[in-house]
């Protein structure tokens, strides 16, 4: 057991009881709640728009291990949103390393690490670790996030996935092999697009509501299952569409009975 890992072992400190006391009161949490999130791992894939939230969130709740993968570094456009980094790490410091000197300042007593690389096909299964207990998709592209969806049914590691356009965003989370994936929810993704709208509120919005499923998963709680949650910010509605398994899913359906 190395040093980090006997450092999650630890009691809980009078300190780390002070900080997590409110959200200790609520029913079902408890200090036994407070150790299974202190025990867990969440890969988080992307530290921008969604990513920020996410992360800060889990960091302050007192997830033990946070994962935070992103390839890319901050440019401006990037800041009306991206809470994680500022003006400083434009063009000079990667997104996962800024993430982590960011989350260190919120929770010193969560472990971060920086994954500074892009995901793939190939690199997928080297990325997120043996482990995790949460995937949670915080990418801005299809491919990526396919890539996302085949390591969490391969694994049956819940992804807890989000996307955002503008004023709307949408929700929900996928638990192989009991639901559907993302596969059987779209067939295929939309074509690859350039600089799409985005105001810094939906992401954030619909970033908070990643990190409540994270955690409501861990410590326990109903999750966002078989139901697509669609936003619209701008005017106030909400929308639930339902999920169901496709039994013609390439990725999915080999696990379904019959399949």
């Amino acid at each position: 057991m190395d040093h980090d890992r006997q450092e999650l072992e630890r009691a809980i400190s009078p300190e780390e009881l002070g900080r997590y006391s409110r959200q200790m009161m609520l029913s079902g949490w408890d200090e036994e709640g407070q150790r299974r999130l202190r025990k867990a791992e969440v890969f988080v894939a992307g530290a921008g728009g969604l990513g920020s939230p996410v992360t800060m969130y889990l960091a302050a709740a007192g997830v033990g291990t946070l994962y935070v993968m992103d390839c890319d570094t901050p440019d401006f456009s990037n800041l009306n949103r991206q809470l994680l980094h500022s003006e400083e790490d434009v063009g000079k410091t990667n997104k996962a390393i800024s993430a982590k000197m960011t989350l260190g300042k919120i929770n010193p007593y969560v472990r971060v690490i920086a994954i500074p690389r892009r995901l793939t096909r190939d690199n997928a299964s080297e990325l997120v670790p043996p482990g995790v207990d949460v995937i949670v998709d915080c990418l801005d592209n299809f491919d990526a996030r396919y890539t996302l969806n085949r390591v969490s049914v391969e694994r049956g590691i819940p992804l807890v996935h989000a996307s955002i356009w503008g004023w709307s965003g949408r929700i929900t989370v996928f638990a192989p092999p009991k639901t559907a994936c993302l596969r059987c929810l779209y067939e295929e993704g939309p074509p690859p697009g350039g600089v799409f709208p985005v105001v810094g509120v939906v992401p954030g919005v619909l970033g908070v509501m990643q990190a409540a499923e994270t955690l409501k998963y861990i410590v326990g709680g109903p999750l966002l299952t078989n139901r697509y949650l669609i936003l619209d910010l701008e005017q106030g509605e909400f929308y639930e569409v339902p999920i169901r398994k496709d039994p013609k899913c390439p990725i999915c359906g080999p696990l379904q009975p019959g399949g």
